[in-house]
Order: structure tokens, then C-alpha cells, then sequence
């Protein structure tokens, strides 16, 4: 069997705000922006060469079994790079609010980059859902 994450929902309180942030800022590909029913709407957005998409919605019924999450209660979704560094300045150029470079190190974090998969780049969404940004030192279809 095949278990394979494609959707990861994001809690936001404003939905053209945040898509304005996902496509414009962090340059991901709008997949769908949609009234599914009455009062129901969902957009879905895929990162760049990423098989996984992310989605918000307004007016949609809870999950059964689930607890809602509040808009920035969502923490550590993790990206993906192979050069952190001009990611960071597209981010940057985009107007998005970006950490500096940092890498962890004997007492913690520590600035600059690091060696392989230890170099590290921090966002947050409009709301407060926080992003982490990491080198990889090839692209996933290398992997």
C-alpha cells in the first residue's frame, strides 16, 4: 500500500490575503481557487516542483474526529532547496519576510550556512503559520 502526502491544509483567516502571500511571495502555482458549494470555498496551491499541495478554505464543515486548527497554529512545514541562498534572495525580492541563513551548531542555532542538509531559512505566513526552509544538496528527484 502507498501512502503518499499531497495535501496539507493551512489555517488562515483571510483567504485572498494568503493567496496573495503563497503565489506573489513564496511563488507557488495556484491549482485551484473554487465555490465548491454555497459559501464554500477552497484554494489549492502546489510549491514549485513539489508533489505536495497546500489548501485553505472558508466555510468548510469540520473533518469528523478532528480538532479545527486556529489560523498560525500550524508550525515546522518544511521546504525544500538546493541553493538556499538565492532562494533566500527571491524571497527576499518577493517581499517576504525571511530569517537570515542559519545552520545548528554545538550550542544551538548559530549564523550562516552549514554543511550538507544543515543550512536553514525561517518564514512565516500573514497569519503566523511558521515555515522552515532547508538545503538539500540535490534536487528530490536525485534522492
Amino acid at each position: 500500500m502507498e501512502l503518499t502526502l499531497e495535501v496539507i491544509m493551512i489555517p488562515v483567516t483571510d483567504l485572498d490575503r494568503s493567496k496573495e502571500f503563497y503565489a506573489e511571495g513564496c511563488g507557488f502555482n495556484v491549482d485551484l481557487d473554487q465555490e465548491v458549494a454555497p459559501g464554500i470555498r477552497i484554494i489549492q496551491m502546489t510549491p514549485p516542483g513539489s508533489r505536495c499541495s497546500v489548501s485553505m478554505g472558508s466555510g468548510l464543515p469540520g473533518s469528523p474526529g478532528q480538532t479545527p486548527m486556529a489560523p498560525g497554529s500550524l508550525q515546522g512545514l518544511q521546504l525544500c532547496v538546493t541553493d538556499i541562498e538565492a532562494a533566500r534572495a527571491a524571497f527576499v525580492e518577493r517581499s517576504v519576510d525571511v530569517s537570515e541563513i542559519q545552520h545548528v551548531g554545538a550550542g544551538g542555532w548559530e549564523d550562516g550556512p552549514g554543511e550538507t542538509w544543515n543550512s536553514f531559512m525561517f518564514f512565516q505566513d500573514p497569519d503566523g503559520n511558521g515555515w522552515v526552509v532547508q538545503e538539500a544538496p540535490a534536487p528530490l528527484s536525485e534522492r
